[in-house]
């Protein structure tokens, strides 16, 4: 070659380098000009359990159910199939891949338009994100200015998770996520090929292929996918084959609901975070759901009902039910009853015994007055109006009798109970202006279903309070001392007698039940060594339930819930050894009977009300016995008739004695401690 042909030739070399250059820069510059879309777009809000199961799901801004997902946890056969059938050089291109470009343009040119081949996953994803279209090539032109661009900024996986946000499955379905849980009900972690391969097929035309409208369209979809990711390796022949037999879904199901009333909650308590992650567990929620809304079935159209269960060591709560149906407007399903402050009816009776435990006032073998009292003119009466005279405090909590209950708390004091259950984590409420008086022992004081949970948990956890959690991401409160481990035991022991409904096996949960008064409120609350569990029904605008009691109405949904939980019951601690386990004769002096100034002493002995002392009865021929009542007095009892003993029952305060002769006639009774009473009465 001559000198004057090689210098002609480094020249043109020199040129088209320079031009390649300033291509390359310009290209560059132009790059990295792009001015991109906002790479976060925003996702559904979603509540979620301990373990991360999802609970609810709140549609964006613009209404689409957009759930966030982690590429690490999506099927890795269907990021396969994807991949294998959208951009199969997708880890290997910067954006665009020129050969499927130059496919794309023979086919436009047959054509005569433009088809669809050319556009990489990082061009769709361009796409989505501008919500922009594939019609014209200046479309074409800004998807490959925006996609060189994200690939300079994002990794391949953030791409790829942008695209598994971004990608529309029909209606208000976008992302894979959103997806995976309407047309399978199932989160995207584990797919099968056929549900993987629909879900490479939906995007490519949401509308018209949507399952829930275009079942068939769907199906044919799906099987090309499986066809071109059989041809391509991505799926072995008889995979392929078990898929195609696989039916497609037809419907939409709803997205999970669970908790509503807790997931509003702690959504408006954080407006501004994307994600709340709570203590609750998924599969004890919908089960003790399912249950309530059985429940609810049996019970009247307007009453609701609501449910709480916390862990004991812990606090955290893993089920909140604030009603039997959120959207049930009859029975204002909408209020959360778990909040609602109502009446307690008995339920405070438990802390009242433990206060006195640990005061030294009372032990569960003490005696106690049930008999009529006057504590400057108020006056409590028991549920059925009824006294029994002098019972063990164990019977008089486990029979849930008013006036012991009110005796003790007479000498613990109003104000050192509601501190306490101020130190337990409840929020008491009094009427404006009202000071605590003796009867917030017998539900004169306002608390909800969170607050009595949170009263029961320390009697079930040797004493110790712990603050209610519902939260996974909040730092557990210290634990605060509420009544001592023996006097918690005590506790424990007493309420595992109460007498359990229907056929429960006794002696497993130790549980106290409430009515408030005029019965606009029941209640269940119990515990075993795991679990504390709390049960309100009612209704939502406080209005009566005539005939309702806590023990024939809330008890029973608490074993219930109590057997959603498990079959085996974990078991209270045992007695520490400061516990006092003897009799009442071997208790020291002072325990062995509870003394109250209120007990009228002439009230102690029993008394007959019924017939009147020297009243005349007339009885019929066939008649040969006279009814006899008694008040006060402390059973066994004996009966005597004109000095002769009877075979009436030692236990009833109600009996039917013969009637030997007519004429005068002596009734006599004496109790337990020894007091007796006689009436005279003529018989015609």
């Amino acid at each position: 070659m001559s000198r004057t042909r090689f210098k002609r030739s480094r020249l043109g070399t020199t040129i088209i380098a320079i031009v390649i250059g300033a291509a390359i820069s310009v290209t560059d510059r132009w790059i990295d000009r792009t001015d991109l879309p906002d790479l976060r777009p925003q996702t559904s809000v979603t509540v979620s359990d301990r373990n991360g199961k999802l609970l609810r799901a709140y549609t964006t801004d613009q209404g689409l159910w957009r759930l966030p997902v982690d590429v690490g946890r999506v099927d890795k056969g269907y990021l396969t199939q994807l991949i294998a059938f959208e951009d199969k050089r997708f880890f290997d291109h910067h954006g665009v891949d020129p050969v499927a470009l130059i496919r794309a343009g023979l086919d436009s040119a047959r054509a005569g338009r433009v088809v669809s081949g050319g556009s990489t996953l990082t061009m769709q994803v361009a796409r989505l994100l501008e919500d922009g279209t594939t019609g014209r090539w200046s479309g074409k032109l800004r998807q490959m200015r925006v996609a060189l661009a994200l690939e300079r900024q994002l990794s391949k996986a953030e791409i790829l998770g942008l695209y598994l946000h971004l990608a529309p499955y029909g209606g208000n379905l976008e992302g894979v996520r959103a997806a995976t849980l309407s047309y399978f009900g199932k989160e995207p972690w584990r797919l099968t090929p056929a549900e993987a391969a629909l879900l490479v097929a939906l995007p490519q035309s949401p509308e018209t292929r949507r399952p829930d409208r275009a079942a068939a369209r769907a199906k044919a979809a799906r099987d090309r996918v499986l066809a071109r990711s059989e041809a391509n390796g991505a799926l072995r022949a008889s995979d392929a084959r078990i898929a195609r037999s696989e039916p497609a879904p037809k419907a939409r199901a709803p997205f999970p609901a669970h908790s509503p009333h807790l997931a509003d909650r702690m959504v408006g308590e954080r407006p501004g975070q994307s994600s709340h992650r709570t203590t609750l567990d998924r599969d004890a929620q919908a089960s003790v759901e399912a249950l309530l809304a059985q429940t609810a079935d049996r019970l009247h159209p307007s009453l609701s009902a609501a449910i709480l269960v916390a862990d004991v060591a812990t606090g955290n709560v893993l089920v909140s039910v604030g009603s039997p149906d959120y959207l049930d407007r009859r029975r204002q399903g909408f209020i959360d009853m778990t909040r609602a402050r109502r009446s307690p009816g008995s339920t405070l009776k438990p802390l009242i015994y433990g206060l006195a435990f640990d005061h030294g006032i009372a032990h569960p073998e003490s005696l106690i007055d049930d008999r009529p009292v006057d504590f400057a003119g108020y006056s409590p009466q028991n549920f059925d109006k009824e006294f029994r005279g002098r019972v063990f405090v164990r019977e008089a909590l486990q029979t849930s009798l008013n006036v012991p209950a009110v005796i003790l708390l007479d000498r613990v004091g109003s104000a050192h109970l509601m501190a306490s259950l101020r130190k337990a984590g409840a929020r008491p409420q009094l009427p404006p202006g009202g000071a605590p008086g003796l009867a917030i022992g017998l539900g004169g004081v306002g608390l909800s279903l969170e607050d009595l949970v949170q009263i029961y948990q320390p009697l079930a956890n040797r004493g110790e309070a712990v603050s209610l959690r519902y939260r996974a991401d909040t730092t557990p409160a210290a634990p605060r001392r509420i009544l001592s481990a023996r006097a918690s035991w005590y506790l424990g022991d007493v309420l595992l007698g109460v007498p359990t409904p229907g056929d429960v096996e006794p002696g497993q949960v130790a549980y106290k039940t409430g009515t408030s008064y005029g019965h606009r409120d029941v209640w269940a609350i119990g515990y075993d060594g795991a679990h504390v569990v709390g049960v309100w029904v009612g209704r939502a605008d406080a209005t009566p339930m005539p005939g309702a009691l806590g023990v024939n109405v809330a008890g029973p949904i608490l074993f219930d819930v109590f057997g959603r939980l498990g079959t085996e019951r974990t078991l209270l601690p045992p007695a520490p050894q400061s516990a006092l386990t003897v009799s009442n004769a071997e208790l020291p002096p002072p325990l062995r009977q509870v003394r109250s100034a209120a007990v009228r002493e002439e009230d102690k002995g029993p008394r007959i009300i019924f017939p009147p002392d020297g009243a005349r009865l007339e009885l019929s021929a066939s008649q040969s016995s006279v009814v006899v009542k008694l008040r006060n007095g402390s059973p066994p009892f004996r009966w005597l008739v004109n000095g002769q003993v009877t075979d009436a029952d030692s236990h009833l305060r109600s009996v039917t004695v013969p009637v030997a002769t007519r004429g005068f006639m002596q009734i006599a009774v004496i109790d337990r401690t020894g007091a007796a009473t006689r009436h005279t009465v003529f018989v015609d």
